[in-house]
């Protein structure tokens, strides 16, 4: 398995709902203008308490400061694991580096943002979390950093701050699990469709929010996944082991996952018709350890 450093400095923001007003315009042309933006990593989350963006350096720069904008302090690196072959692991594959990247780099005390998509998982860092990182997966990876979009292979020597100390012991923090009553579908959009359904899409992002269903691709087995969100209070940036925390048990029940971090919450969708929602809950309470998220009820 390969195991990517992308070329992408990401900031993570947060976006108050009254102030969506005045991010509407940046957000259209980072969606639907690429070519406008030198943007090339973007993501936009809605949750009933605000919005989160996942945003380069370069997008970063088209949002203005405003009291409506939260910005975490730290860059974060985006990670991608693929087969040797090339081909991205799917979409559920969060069950399946639960093991080999979230539950390593937890014990190593790396906080880690989680990004699952249709096609993949994109895994996000601290910058300045590197070194543990590359320490941490050397042995299971091959490691290779994008620069000026070439792959380039890189060894433990390439960190620069020493081999670090294995933290043994790590104490989980029980964080409630939150169930309400949503059904999801995990959609893709064909790019090529985009500049054909754009005012659809801006309807559908701030406006009516129902997706046109013949225009979107979904799996062909027609999942549907509940949204289980964790957190009572917002979690911070600082904190490790949460995604392993829900990951770990759902990979030993060999359960597949989607999980989504946003700026204050986690949340993890799983299969409905296999009562992962039930097994989640038990595993957690045993151990006692753009996306649109609805409103609980």
């Amino acid at each position: 398995m390969e195991l990517h450093i992308l070329e992408h400095r990401v900031r993570v923001l947060s976006v108050a709902r009254p102030g969506l007003w005045l991010y509407t315009h940046p957000l259209i042309k980072l969606l639907f203008l690429p070519h406008r933006s030198r943007c090339k990593f973007f993501s936009l989350t809605e949750t009933p308490e605000d919005y989160t963006l996942m945003v380069d350096e370069e997008g970063f720069k088209e949002l203005p400061p405003s009291e409506f904008l939260q910005v975490a302090e730290a860059t974060w690196l985006v990670l991608n694991v693929s087969s040797h072959s090339g081909a991205a692991v799917q979409a559920a594959g969060v069950t399946k580096i639960a093991r080999s990247v979230i539950a390593p780099l937890a014990e190593h005390h790396v906080s880690v943002l989680m990004l699952s998509t249709y096609q993949t998982d994109f895994i996000l860092v601290r910058e300045q979390d590197l070194s543990v990182v590359i320490h941490t997966l050397a042995q299971e990876f091959d490691i290779y950093r994008e620069v000026g979009g070439e792959p380039v292979p890189v060894t433990r020597d390439d960190s620069s701050n020493g081999f670090p100390r294995t933290q043994h012991g790590l104490s989980p923090t029980v964080h409630p699990i939150q169930s309400p009553q949503n059904r999801f579908c995990v959609l893709t959009l064909d790019p090529e469709t985009l500049p054909a359904i754009a005012t659809t899409l801006i309807d559908v992002l701030f406006y009516s929010h129902r997706f046109p269903s013949d225009l979107l691709l979904t799996s062909s087995s027609g999942e549907l996944w509940r949204m289980v969100r964790i957190g009572g209070q917002p979690l911070g940036f600082d904190e490790c082991g949460i995604v392993a925390q829900i990951a770990g048990p759902l990979a030993a029940a060999d359960i597949s996952a989607y999980y989504i971090s946003t700026f204050n919450f986690d949340h993890a969708l799983v299969d409905m018709k296999h009562r992962e929602v039930k097994c989640l809950a038990q595993c957690h309470t045993a151990g006692q350890c753009g996306t649109r998220i609805p409103k609980e009820g």
